[in-house]
């Protein structure tokens, strides 16, 4: 099947909240790939993209942890010009602390994992846009997230540095730096100060990508300042912090 002139547009994490608000707003007329885990779950996002007008939906089996198999998916899903890279997890950050597995397995999904499949996207794509997720959890860590905090800083600094790396190209990236997130990813949680929901992410990133070059956004804009403030809380503070 001949691809159509404004290429495929890739979902790596088929079943991402904010990636299938983003997806929807970007798929009418085109070709869409989801990745994931979950045929079943992934059903109902495709649906709602066929909805939204997307030409083509389909889906393949995408393992977050097995890195050796990323660059075969990335390259078979056709000439990507819209890459959404939403998948992750939350953890157990109780149970990260006593077991070294759930610890690396957070680490491997959201900072390694991220850092493979952005590496080759980088290297694959011609043109288009790279969407990519940081949190305001890694603006500094805290003691009741660190394990997920660390991972998120770890991937913000490598989108800081992967941006520049692709300037003057005509592939961008948009690094999104969102509050607590509502949805099902902290479905039982209690929001935090200036949380958002997964539309008004995917409004931000999607308006960000439509100036032509990359750039990091902070979900809501005036989430900046908050962590400005973040920077100097004295550390015996900052250790009593909640989530």
């Amino acid at each position: 099947m001949e691809s159509r002139p404004d290429g495929t547009l890739l979902l790596l994490g088929a079943t991402s909240d904010i990636g299938g608000e983003v997806a929807a707003r970007l798929c009418p007329g085109r070709d869409v790939v989801l990745a994931g885990r979950d045929r079943e779950r992934a059903e109902g996002v495709a649906t709602r993209l066929r909805e939204a007008g997307a030409a083509s939906v389909r889906f393949v089996e995408f393992e977050a942890e097995d890195l050796d198999s990323h660059r075969r998916i990335i390259e078979g899903a056709g000439p990507v010009t819209t890459a959404i890279v939403a998948f992750g997890v939350l953890g157990d950050q109780k149970r990260a602390e006593r077991d070294e597995r759930e610890a690396a397995r957070i680490a491997t999904v959201d900072y390694l994992a991220q850092v493979n499949v952005l590496t080759v996207l980088s290297t694959v794509m011609e043109r288009g846009d790279i969407f990519a997720f940081s949190s305001i959890a890694g603006w500094r860590a805290r003691r009741a997230n660190y394990v997920y905090g660390s991972t998120k800083a770890g991937l913000d600094a490598f989108c800081q540095g992967l941006a520049d790396r692709l300037h003057g190209t005509d592939v961008h990236l948009i690094t999104a730096r969102p509050g607590f997130v509502i949805g099902s990813m902290t479905e039982g949680m209690a929001p935090a100060p200036l949380s958002v929901t997964p539309p008004r992410v995917a409004d931000a990133v999607v308006e960000a990508a439509a100036a032509g070059r990359s750039a990091t956004v902070w979900i809501p804009r005036r989430l900046a300042l908050l962590a400005a403030v973040m920077r100097v809380v004295p550390r015996p503070v900052w250790r009593r912090m909640p989530r």
